[in-house]
């Protein structure tokens, strides 16, 4: 088995896991990218505590599960969006107004759309939850 996307595998192993009930989820490999967003979603509640386990390879995550994440994937192809451009891929990705998040790689790092408005500043659409 090859990894192609490892963002997008450890999205779907957290939307499984969630789907069953779980109370955690291991997802390997473990990236930088992966833990940056995985902070993003801790943030917002979407994820309880997650620790990053080293097994002498690419590592691990354990992440506790709060039963709170109704859908999250990865955004495929990674659309670059202007500070001002948000409102098209909201409606795309998101349910309702003001519900979920889009999750966004910026100069200033992964952070949500909202705070890229807020800062002013556009990126690429990484991931949604809601």
């Amino acid at each position: 088995m090859t990894l192609l996307d490892p963002l997008a595998d450890a999205m779907s192993s957290i939307y499984n896991s969630e789907l069953v009930g779980k109370p955690e989820v291991v997802v390997a490999p473990a990236s930088s990218l992966i833990e940056r967003v995985l902070q993003v979603m801790q943030s917002r509640g979407y994820v309880g505590e997650f620790e990053r386990i080293d097994d002498g390879k690419a590592g691990r995550f354990r992440i506790q599960l709060m039963g709170r994440t109704n859908k999250c994937g990865v955004i495929k192809p990674r659309y670059p969006v202007k500070r001002d451009g948000f409102e098209k891929y909201e409606k795309r990705f998101l349910p309702a107004f003001n519900y979920g998040i889009l999750i966004v790689t910026t100069p200033n790092g992964v952070m949500t759309h909202e705070d890229a408005k807020k800062e002013g500043i556009g990126g690429r659409l990484l991931a949604y939850v809601y």
